[in-house]
């Protein structure tokens, strides 16, 4: 049996978005995560250093750079289980909060999608 996956907050924040498509967003990105990293995969989420967006890791094997711009491609994927929509289907909802979409490495070499532009909200 496989090792669950875990999800680790390097700090709480809330961003101001439409719920459900927020929603759809991260279930995206951990399915991808879980999709190519396996299932005992470990997603990271937390603010970008200079508070303009967050990010979101996973510690699986990551995405060359030479791929990067193709998986934002509608129907690209490099798994025989996968369809290759998420990741242009949370692009989509990126642009349209207003926020801009990247593909980095992570602190490991994993895939890091960071989110730019957006506005957080302080629940104080």
């Amino acid at each position: 049996m496989a090792e669950p996956g875990s999800l680790e907050l390097d700090q709480e924040f809330y961003v101001v978005g439409d719920e459900d498509r927020l929603l759809q967003l991260f279930e995206d990105l951990f399915r991808n995560a879980a999709l190519h990293g396996g299932s005992n995969t470990t997603v990271r989420i937390g603010p970008l250093e200079d508070w303009f967006g967050f990010y979101v890791e996973d510690d699986g094997p990551g995405i060359s750079a030479d791929e990067r711009e193709q998986v934002f491609e509608s129907g690209y994927t490099t798994s025989a289980k996968g369809t290759g929509f998420g990741i242009p289907i949370i692009e989509v909802i990126a642009e349209a909060h207003g926020w801009d979409v990247r593909l980095t490495d992570g602190r490991t070499g994993c895939a890091q999608f960071e989110f730019v532009g957006v506005d957080f909200y302080d629940p104080t």
